[in-house]
């Protein structure tokens, strides 16, 4: 009786990324802790937690994974929190896009990544900072704007490609 609560939180955290079959669609979720909320159809992952999808690359100390029919084809939603939360991911170019902040949220069939708290993106050497970034992968756009009631505003470094500087 007692391994029933296991192979149900094995079942189901089996289950709750294999919507989609090719490798680009599969999210594989590694921790040292995991444990399942049915109630709230949420799966908590902790310590060490480090999420691949494709060439996404997404390390936290914690993680909760909600799946829901209202979020879409892909149906996930993953919200990542560290000191700092780290996302990376190589562009079709061969580029590095990295990014942290103390929240990191990526919607899976939208392919968009809200990135909050002391939140930082970069790319070839350039550098944006701000309390809020949002992210769409699939548009390769990004948005950031500062805390409301911050002074601190949105910063911008931009440094000339290794190939340009002589």
């Amino acid at each position: 009786m007692t391994n029933k609560p296991i192979l149900i939180l094995a079942l189901l955290s089996m289950s709750f990324f294999s919507s989609a079959n090719n490798e680009k669609s599969q999210v594989l979720i590694d921790a040292d802790k995991q444990q399942a909320e049915l109630k709230r159809n949420v799966v908590i992952f902790e310590k060490n937690v480090e999420v691949t999808h494709g060439k996404r690359i997404i390390k936290a100390d914690f993680l909760e994974a909600y799946r829901r029919a209202e979020l879409g084809e892909n149906k996930e939603l993953l919200i990542a929190r560290g000191h700092p939360a780290r996302y990376s991911e190589t562009l079709p170019d061969g580029n590095v896009i990295t990014a942290s902040a103390d929240e990191i949220s990526y919607d899976v069939a939208s392919a968009i990544l809200t990135i909050s708290g002391n939140a930082s993106i970069t790319q070839s050497g350039q550098k944006i900072s701000a309390e809020n970034i949002i992210y769409d992968i699939n548009q390769q756009l990004i948005s950031a704007e500062k805390a409301e009631n911050s002074n601190q505003r949105v910063r911008t470094i931009l440094t000339a490609p290794e190939k340009d500087k002589k």
